[in-house]
């Protein structure tokens, strides 16, 4: 099972949370970062339908791909 953690960081004068090098949007508080990135996080642990997805890599190349419905990350954020 993979495995990420999302980490809550100061950004643009307020927080956000980070995966790798990707930042969400800015939030006031640390607080509502914190309850963002643990929103995220369980939502991306619910069973959903297998569908078909698109990402960018970091080189700006498209993929498309199946993503199984049962087949979710273990998620966790780091303080």
């Amino acid at each position: 099972m993979t495995k990420i953690v999302y980490e809550i960081i100061q950004h643009d004068g307020g927080w956000a949370f980070k995966l790798g090098d990707t930042i969400s949007e800015t939030f006031k508080d640390h607080d509502t970062a914190y309850n963002a990135a643990k929103r995220v996080a369980r939502e991306q642990m619910t069973v959903g339908q297998t569908v078909g997805i698109s990402w960018e890599d970091e080189r700006g190349r498209w993929h498309d791909e199946i993503s199984r419905g049962d087949d979710r990350p273990e998620v966790d954020v780091k303080d």
